[in-house]
């Protein structure tokens, strides 16, 4: 009965994140507490209602009987977030086929997640991803990643000159990034083009 009590507080005052399920786990009642049977519904309550918590205190107490007992109730809030349905390596890029939804431990993950298969398809693994692996905005890019190799087109009058360079950070098409001429060594203000390719004006 206490446990219960304990457990449905939880379950009805903390805030769940869209698609999430929750699942409490009230601590076992020590034998040696004295608890009657209480005549009236017990009253519960707590100082927290966090759901990122992994653990809630929750005071139950029978206040016709003058007594009340504090209840540890561990919290495993899972959320829907895109997974790895493949082992895929550094440099690949993520397509349909490797993308997967799973429940996922909120507190394991918190922000560092996608939910939607349109936030990762298309991007390129920075590191080594394994089967069921939650992809993380860290260890992919989109279509130049930094210190990775690329060719710097540079164009005028419909003359066009290529030499190689590299990233000095991770670029989507169309932004402005800086480059490392691997010739000159100079560092130049290059525009994102295509994959592993930039182009500068001159």
């Amino acid at each position: 009965m206490i446990r219960e009590a304990a457990e449905n507080h939880v379950l009805s005052t903390v805030d769940m994140p869209t698609g999430g399920e929750l699942v409490v786990n009230a601590a076992n009642i020590d034998d040696r507490l004295f608890a009657t049977d209480c005549p009236e519904p017990l009253v519960t309550n707590s100082s927290s209602s966090n759901g990122s918590a992994a653990n809630i205190t929750v005071l139950v107490e029978c206040k016709s009987d003058n007594w009340r007992v504090y209840v540890p109730v561990r919290l495993t809030i899972t959320i829907p977030l895109i997974t790895a349905a493949n082992p895929l390596s550094r440099g690949q890029m993520i397509s349909s086929q490797d993308v997967t939804l799973s429940m996922v431990d909120l507190l394991r993950f918190r922000r560092q997640g996608f939910s939607t298969p349109e936030s990762v398809i298309g991007a390129k693994i920075k590191k080594n991803i394994r089967i069921g692996e939650c992809y993380r905005s860290k260890r992919m890019c989109r279509i130049v990643c930094r210190n990775e190799s690329v060719v710097i087109r540079a164009g005028k009058s419909g003359m066009s000159i290529t030499t190689k360079g590299t990233a000095m950070s991770d670029g989507i098409l169309g932004e402005q990034i800086k480059v490392k001429n691997d010739k000159s060594n100079r560092i130049i203000d290059a525009q994102v083009s295509g994959v592993g390719e930039v182009t500068v004006a001159f």
